[in-house]
């Protein structure tokens, strides 16, 4: 991707995966249907059954070839939001509510101006979360142990136990609030700072 074309990608996107919305332009103008996926690099969506095309695959080793029928990405720009409320198609804002929550709105000529919920389909991963984690502190040590030799964290960091990653497990953060926020740099004497 060239420079202008990086310049024209959509930087704060008002679309979201799951999202119900109108085409406004193209051969499926009219019909509505949910967001299947977006492509943030290219400022295209798929929506679910619209702008289908037929694909011509070859066969190989895994698959057998044909004529395939599949959902080409549309433009951003050629979809509209739904408004929960009337139905139709509307521009999407953002506001903030009483407790500082960030919500979309919807917005223009004859909106109804409610909220536009976030979709149920966000909450579910796409990736699973890994089975094995570190807690920050195991990390933590993980990485400094290797340093456990040198004088400049040989006073800072002498309560560090030698930690491998194999018995890295996941569990709660084990560092004293006391510890975390204790001061160990003085900018005026200089205490803390390592001999270079």
């Amino acid at each position: 991707m060239g420079w202008k074309a990086a310049e024209k990608l959509i930087r704060h996107w008002k679309i979201l995966r799951g999202d119900n919305v109108m085409i406004i332009r193209g051969k499926d103008k009219g019909e509505t249907g949910a967001i299947k996926r977006v492509i943030r690099s290219q400022n295209r969506v798929i929506v679910e059954g619209k702008n289908l095309v037929k694909k011509h695959i070859k066969g190989g080793e895994g698959h057998e070839g044909g004529i395939f029928t599949v959902e080409a990405p549309i433009h951003a720009s050629n979809v509209q939001v739904l408004d929960p409320v009337t139905g139709k198609p509307c521009k999407v804002g953002t506001k903030y509510l009483e407790d500082g929550t960030k919500v979309r709105v919807a917005r223009g000529i004859g909106a109804s101006g409610s909220i536009i919920p976030r979709p149920e389909i966000l909450k579910i991963r796409t990736t699973p979360r890994p089975t094995v984690a570190c807690s920050v502190d195991t990390k933590y040590k993980i990485g400094m142990n290797q340093y456990k030799d040198r004088t400049f964290f040989t006073d800072r960091i002498s309560w560090i136990e030698p930690v491998s990653a194999v018995n890295c497990r996941a569990g709660p953060k084990d560092t004293p609030v006391d510890l975390v926020m204790e001061k160990t740099y003085d900018a005026k004497s200089g205490k803390g700072m390592p001999d270079l």
